[in-house]
């Protein structure tokens, strides 16, 4: 299985070692954001670009991984499979609700 969180602490390690930083990211945000981000990048010893790009990265990693990877135990596996074997159900509250039209329309 590809390990996505690994992946990115070892290109962020790679580039704060010795890779030289040839890409830019600019963002916009209003003062008060940027006074946040300033207070809590001060609160841990970095500045604003070290802190934004490791909690970026630790972000990107976290919600790719949850895209591809989940873990059960043996016993909850077993149930998954079997729901997934499962012939289907009709289900006719669910598809009126998807069928009638929405009350924001």
């Amino acid at each position: 299985m590809y390990n996505t969180g690994r992946c990115l602490n070892t290109i962020y390690k790679m580039q704060s070692q010795s890779e030289s930083k040839s890409e830019r990211i600019d963002i916009r945000t209003s003062p008060a954001v940027k006074k946040l981000l300033q207070q809590a990048a001060s609160a841990s010893h970095k500045n604003v670009s070290e802190f934004l790009l490791e909690h970026g990265l630790t972000a990107a990693s976290e919600t790719l991984t949850n895209r591809v990877l989940f873990v059960l135990d043996d016993e909850k596996w077993q149930a998954f499979q079997e729901a997934l074997d499962r012939p289907t159900q009709d289900k006719p509250n669910l598809k009126r609700l998807l069928t009638e039209p929405s009350v924001f329309e």
